[in-house]
């Protein structure tokens, strides 16, 4: 008996064993019974951090997902938003972490099981700062000769979205002096401000040091080296990387079919620069760009596909047989599309030409632009904080015989000192009062010729609305362009919106001024001049002071984007604050923008609304 036991056991665990291998070998040939999700896992929420690399990595497969029968949906992000929508089961997938330099941004939630390391999506990598090979030529070679360029360098380091992890590594070695970089200043915008800046350098043979990372087309679209000596802040190897797929906690469980998909879904440096090619130098969209990428790399897609289904159960691999555009169900939308207006392509290539053409003009009106803002900073940074609040206090009991006004400033700006944000204050207040004269200065004239002249204004309302309608990222792209990063294309974009206020009010100060007025001038033998200076503009001049202070707000409210831009002020920890889901960072930056604009409010609005803050 003992012994038919024994065999009986040894042939269930056979079984089990024979029985295992089966499934194994099932689920290795694409089973669908095995494989396929539920209707719960149709839905498939995937990350996109902004990069080009990720975002042509999450195009891609979010394309293969939806061929596969389920609905992606990509959101852009923040890398830190990203992880805290992951673990609050917001999001299923990222598919761009960088590793080692996102350590510190993924770690705690690994250890708290709230995500999931699926495996590296590509290998061979790299993340650290670079120059351009004639500034390689002329020497700089190592972290450690950078503070040697100091001057050609402007004492300054080109990164991308405040709150990035590349940027705090930077900023790290910043704060603590490491090769001498304690006196140097990064530039925080994005990654394509940041290329467009290195393109301008590279078109003047200016030295320049950037981040940079592969895979990338700025490593074809650039002669470009990257820097040695930076082994403890970016990793060996130049920041030699891999980048991991990340899921929200027991996804891979819940979705198989999807996890599979994710565990073959491996790119190559070569392959995923080509995808982004697609997209910064055709300009395709991201999704376009996918669907032509994987039609002409069948061979390279059939890997990921092994053991995977359609979400109804069929072999994956039938969709590479029938891979192509499906028809629109909407057929007369699809022929509409199919005769666009090129609009975009028009713009694109008139910015082209004028950059092209105008390169004198536009780098003079740069230095211009740069020099009044630096020259008013350097004013207000020249005197003593407690001496320059004194003055705004007694500036502004001056203006408004207030003293409860005076005392609300003096506190607000010394709160703003408190929190740590009087440098950035002062950077905003220089772009604000530079923006705010060229607007008045532009502003004022052309609402009083609008006023003499109805058909005029008849011309210039459509484009006013235009400019107060248009959403002012859209200025951004242009005069980022043109002008590169810096403060240039902040303060150009925020005339450009501010504008229209100074025109409009005069305007209608001066279309208000009563019959009378004008009429006994004129009886009173007035010029026209004479008529302007002497009756119009004393009558209209509440409602200009109106438009003025509605200019100066109205350039305050673009701080924040004009720090994408890499204009520096008061927006700078607002967006950094964002980035990284600092909460106090954000509050304490947007106080300090609040308080800003009450001030200026108060002081420059007509007396007769009110003189109490």
């Amino acid at each position: 008996m003992r012994l038919v036991r024994t065999r009986r056991l040894a042939l269930a665990a056979a079984t089990r064993r024979l029985l295992a291998g089966l499934v194994a070998a099932a689920a290795l040939a694409g089973a669908p019974a095995l494989a396929a999700d539920g209707a719960a896992c149709r839905n498939v929420r995937l990350a996109d951090i902004g990069w080009t690399d990720t975002t042509a990595t999450t195009a891609l497969f979010g394309h293969l997902v939806h061929e596969l029968g389920y609905t992606p949906a990509i959101t852009v992000l923040s890398l830190p938003v990203t992880y805290a929508s992951l673990k609050n089961r917001d999001l299923d997938i990222f598919l761009g972490n960088w590793m080692p330099s996102q350590e510190a941004d993924r770690r705690p939630y690994v250890e708290d099981h709230s995500v999931d390391v699926v495996g590296a999506n590509l290998e061979g990598a790299k993340y650290t700062l670079a120059v351009p090979d004639y500034t390689w030529a002329a020497g700089l070679h190592d972290f450690a000769d950078i503070g040697r360029f100091a001057a050609p360098l402007k004492q300054t380091i080109y990164g991308i979205e405040p709150g990035n992890d590349g940027n705090r590594l930077i900023l790290k070695l910043i704060q603590e002096n490491r090769f001498g970089l304690g006196g140097f200043k990064l530039v925080e915008s994005s990654e394509q401000g940041m290329l467009a800046e290195v393109e301008r350098a590279v078109r003047f043979k200016e030295p320049i040091v950037f981040l940079a990372w592969a895979p990338h087309p700025m490593n074809m679209r650039f002669s470009l080296q990257y820097l040695t000596g930076g082994d403890d802040t970016f990793g060996p190897n130049f920041g030699g990387a891999a980048i991991y797929t990340n899921t929200r906690a027991g996804y891979t469980a819940a979705c198989p079919n999807v996890g599979r998909l994710l565990a073959n879904f491996k790119l190559t440096v070569d392959g995923l620069s080509e995808l982004e090619a697609r997209i910064l130098d055709r300009h395709e969209a991201p999704d376009a760009a996918a669907a032509a990428w994987i039609a002409a790399h069948p061979e390279r897609v059939a890997p990921w596909l092994e053991g995977v289904t359609t979400l109804d159960g069929a072999p994956a691999a039938g969709i590479l047989a029938v891979h192509a555009p499906r028809r629109p169900a909407v057929v007369f939308e699809s022929w509409v599309m199919a005769h666009k207006i090129p609009v975009g392509d028009t713009v694109t290539r008139a910015v082209e030409y004028v950059k092209r053409h105008g390169l004198g003009f536009f780098d003079g009106l740069s230095a211009v632009v740069r020099a009044s803002t630096d020259t008013v900073l350097w004013l207000l940074t020249a005197v003593p904080a407690p001496l320059l609040i004194a003055a705004i206090a007694l500036g502004a009991l001056w203006l408004r015989r207030s003293w409860p006004l005076a005392v609300f400033v003096a506190a607000a700006l010394l709160f703003i000192v408190n929190q740590g944000y009087w440098a950035a204050t002062l950077e905003t207040l220089a772009l604000v009062v530079v923006a705010a004269l060229v607007s008045t200065a532009f502003g004022v004239p052309l609402g009083i010729l609008a006023a003499r002249h109805p058909r005029l204004y008849a011309v210039m309302r459509p484009v006013l609305d235009l400019m107060q309608t248009l959403p002012t990222f859209v200025y951004l792209t242009p005069t980022l362009v043109l002008f590169g990063l810096g403060v240039v294309p902040g303060l150009i974009s925020t005339v450009i919106f501010a504008l229209p206020a100074p025109i409009r009010l005069t305007h209608l100060g001066i279309s208000s001024v009563p019959k009378a007025l004008t009429e006994a001038g004129e009886a009173f033998g007035a010029t026209p001049l004479q008529l302007l200076v002497k009756v119009e503009l004393p009558s209209a001049a509440p409602t200009i002071i109106a438009g003025i202070t509605q200019c100066i707000m109205l350039s305050l409210s673009m701080v924040v984007i004009a720090a994408l831009v890499g204009a520096g002020g008061l927006g700078v920890p607002v967006v950094r604050a964002l980035n990284t889901v600092q909460v106090g960072m954000g509050f304490e930056a947007g106080l300090a923008i609040v308080l800003l604009a009450i001030i200026l409010d108060r002081i420059t609005r007509p007396a007769d609304q009110g003189e109490q803050p």
